[in-house]
């Protein structure tokens, strides 16, 4: 398999291969199991059970997986699913059967150093592709990004940067740190951020301003977020994550 930089819907696969009991014998539209459903929160319940936020307001119940693959993390992932029609199902939370599951390395916004941000977090350039799975949901934002990627096995490390402008929380800053491997061919990687832990209003929704070094300069895009309640079992610095990217 190639890596998953270069290939999005390789993600996924190794996924498949332990919930092989789950996959549905008599679809016979293979292919379709390999493309991700949906972009979910993994939510662990104290039980050791979980539940996928699929937007603000909807829950997915998995029905046939009793325990979180990830423990009790609360992590981004792309998910293969189908609905289960044997549960009864309301307007916000509905009933799924899994096939595969897959995590997306998921981080928290760090504090800026200043004049220091360009020597600590680096400075190369990528671009935000706007798709489905860019998105700001669920107190989360999900980025796919694009660079050049050449030396194998190098993780290029991507952060988010918190306090750039003291008058606005939610201006936040991205920055590349490619070590080194700035050439090579174009390929792109999946990313999400906590921002639960930012200022909130009472209204709990805000508007993120988000800048980053482009192939083509500096660009700047917005977001509407919506917040949820801090989950106290989370810790997004220990998640499992791609090796593409840190």
């Amino acid at each position: 398999m190639k890596k998953n930089h270069i290939l999005l819907t390789a993600l996924g696969l190794g996924a498949i291969m332990s919930l092989q009991s789950c996959i549905n014998d008599d679809d016979d539209d293979r292919s379709l199991l390999y493309q991700p459903t949906a972009i979910v929160t993994v939510c662990p319940e104290t039980d050791g059970s979980f539940i996928m936020q699929l937007d603000d307001d909807t829950r997915l119940i998995p029905s046939n997986v009793k325990t979180s693959p990830y423990g009790n993390k609360e992590v981004r992932a792309l998910v293969n699913y189908i609905e289960d029609d044997t549960q009864d199902a309301t307007e916000n939370l509905r009933y799924v059967r899994v096939n595969w599951i897959d995590s997306i390395r998921t981080k928290l916004p760090v504090p800026t150093l200043g004049e220091l941000d360009e020597e600590h977090f680096g400075n190369d350039p990528l671009e935000i592709i706007q798709d489905w799975v860019t998105v700001a949901e669920d107190g989360y934002l999900t980025l796919r990004i694009r660079t050049l990627w050449g030396i194998v096995d190098t993780p290029h490390t991507i952060s988010l940067i918190a306090g750039t402008n003291p008058d606005d929380p939610y201006e936040l800053e991205l920055r590349h740190d490619a070590h080194g491997d700035t050439d090579g061919a174009w390929g792109d990687a999946l990313i999400a951020f906590n921002l639960n832990g930012l200022p909130r209003t009472d209204l709990n929704k805000e508007k993120i301003t988000l800048r980053w070094n482009s192939f083509s300069g500096e660009k700047t895009a917005f977001f509407d977020i919506r917040m949820r309640p801090v989950n106290p079992m989370v810790n997004p610095l220990t998640v499992q994550y791609s090796g593409s990217v840190e």
